[in-house]
């Protein structure tokens, strides 16, 4: 079934919009759910790490993290939604959206235990040092050029036939949501770690990664090996819709 272009503006309105909001919570930081600026000063020590975990627990560290999640990676959801809503039936298509959504973020979710555990612990190690983050930064940019970074982005791409009807249109929709997230963790992991090692600058980090990260999902899919990709697609995109509203505006 074809989705009409009022449909598919809709659908990214309403995307970008909760991308925004989540954005201003993140760039506003109320509550510091984003900061692990507590781990700076508490040195290595057992008591360090449960006075952390007092001052800053687990709950608000994953709140922050699904706020980056969604802020960071829900644009790279548009194309699937609108696949998903042009494959499904009128009555199952919100329902089918929102389970592929949740199986993607519950992925997410489930990855960021590993990578907070990962940044909890470099930060009581190695307080406000950029020697992390620059080694991450380095396995960041090995990973970006490397073939399985370009099999998981290919892997991205693709949209498996969804069930029409019934339990089956649930299930189908949350393992493409789960699979989906699956395979952009696969490419995107190293790029969300590094503003998380940052002593200073995450914001300003997480829109560079998060710009990044669009661009390359905007790539047609290509073979799997080591090579130097500028992905600057959406560059191009950005750059042709100025000319156009110009020529407009003139």
């Amino acid at each position: 079934m074809k989705l009409s272009s009022d449909k598919r503006s809709a659908i990214s309105l309403v995307i970008i919009s909760i991308n925004i909001a989540a954005w201003v919570l993140l760039l506003t930081n109320p509550g510091h759910i984003l900061t692990m600026a507590h781990c700076s000063d508490m040195g290595t020590s057992p008591p360090s790490l449960q006075m952390l975990l007092i001052i800053t627990p687990i709950s608000l560290l994953l709140t922050g993290w699904a706020l980056m999640v969604i802020a960071m990676m829900l644009p790279k959801l548009i194309l699937p939604v609108w696949y998903i809503y042009g494959c499904s039936l009128k009555h199952h298509r919100f329902p089918s959206a929102l389970l592929f959504v949740t199986g993607y973020i519950a992925v997410w979710m489930v990855a960021g235990l590993f990578l907070l555990s990962a940044t909890l612990a470099v930060n009581l190690l190695i307080a406000q040092s950029y020697l992390p983050a620059l080694i991450a930064g380095i396995v960041a940019l090995l990973w970006e050029f490397s073939p399985v970074k370009q099999r998981c982005l290919n892997r991205g791409h693709k949209h498996p036939a969804l069930a029409a009807f019934g339990w089956p249109a649930s299930r189908d929709a949350l393992l493409f949501g789960i699979n989906h997230g699956l395979w952009c963790i696969g490419s995107g992991w190293a790029l969300m770690l590094l503003p998380m090692l940052l002593p200073k600058g995450h914001d300003l980090a997480m829109i560079i990664v998060t710009f990044i990260m669009l661009s390359e999902h905007l790539e047609h899919p290509q073979v799997p090996r080591w090579h130097l990709r500028w992905r600057s697609k959406l560059i191009r995109i950005l750059f042709a819709q100025t000319q156009i509203g110009l020529k407009r505006a003139l």
